[in-house]
């Protein structure tokens, strides 16, 4: 059983700069974490367990026996990417780690690496860039001329994968930021329910179509050939069926939650 684990653990293809980043960011969590704990001002046990639940998903579908699986099935590449855009990024998201990070870095040297990225983070987390390459990347790596280039390079193969979760992450940021709005200067709420709205519309519209489009739309996994002996049809519907209805469930649990903080915010100023 321990050796089905480990093989099972093992990565597909070894990537060092995958090991690396998610080291970076792990490492990075935890030195913020203590140094806020030790200021009495640690991040919730929810909030830690979020991130690290998270981090742990996209890390499983990126570097394990999944990553093989997710390249020679279609359905499981799209579990990959729900995943990476979806629920991974959502649980990241959820634990607001912008102050943990920003905690790793010390108060001396954060307002000046703050300011050196605040034009960028100014652009990508603007709630219509943000929506925009929110969608727009699943409809470009879903192209099927350029899917077929991404599963057959290795390089656009992980970045494909990494811009997913990238892009995933900094729109649900968007969208879960809890702090006040009129405070922080973050997306009022209303703003917030519009992104969600016009990000759900297209991945539904993107699904059926996978869904129900003649078989051989992405004919690279006939060339390379299927993990598993699955029909080409029945693969496809399978991974236009997980763009679709997963996808839009945590587009509707994402206003659930933005929904909740409105009324939080409400209350206290009511109060």
């Amino acid at each position: 059983m321990l050796h089905t684990l480990s093989g099972a653990l093992t990565p597909y293809i070894f990537s060092p700069i995958t090991v690396l980043l998610f080291l970076v960011a792990v490492t990075a969590y935890l030195v913020g974490w203590r140094r806020l704990a030790a200021h009495g001002r640690s991040p919730s046990g929810w909030r830690t367990l979020s991130f690290f639940l998270g981090v742990l998903l996209c890390y499983t579908v990126m570097h394990t026996q999944f990553d093989y699986y997710s390249r020679y099935m279609f359905f499981v590449h799209r579990a990959q990417h729900l995943v990476l855009h979806h629920l991974g990024a959502f649980l990241i998201a959820l634990a607001n780690p912008l102050p943990v990070l920003a905690a790793c870095a010390g108060e001396r040297r954060f307002p000046r690496l703050a300011a050196a990225f605040r034009p960028v983070r100014r652009v990508l987390f603007d709630p219509l860039v943000a929506t925009v390459l929110f969608v727009g990347l699943i409809f470009f790596w879903l192209t099927p001329s350029i899917h077929f280039d991404a599963m057959l390079s290795l390089r656009l193969y992980e970045l494909m994968n990494w811009s997913m979760l990238v892009d995933g992450v900094i729109f649900w940021l968007v969208i879960l930021d809890p702090r006040d709005p009129d405070r922080a200067g973050t997306s009022r709420f209303g703003v917030r329910f519009l992104m969600l709205v016009a990000a759900l519309f297209p991945q539904i519209l993107l699904g059926a179509y996978i869904t129900f489009a003649d078989a051989g739309l992405y004919d690279v996994y006939a060339i390379c050939g299927r993990a598993f002996a699955i029909d080409p049809a029945t693969d496809q519907v399978l991974g236009g069926i997980l763009t679709w209805i997963p996808a839009a469930m945590m587009t509707i649990i994402g206003a659930l939650v933005v929904l909740r903080l409105y009324l939080r915010d409400d209350s206290k100023k009511g109060g």
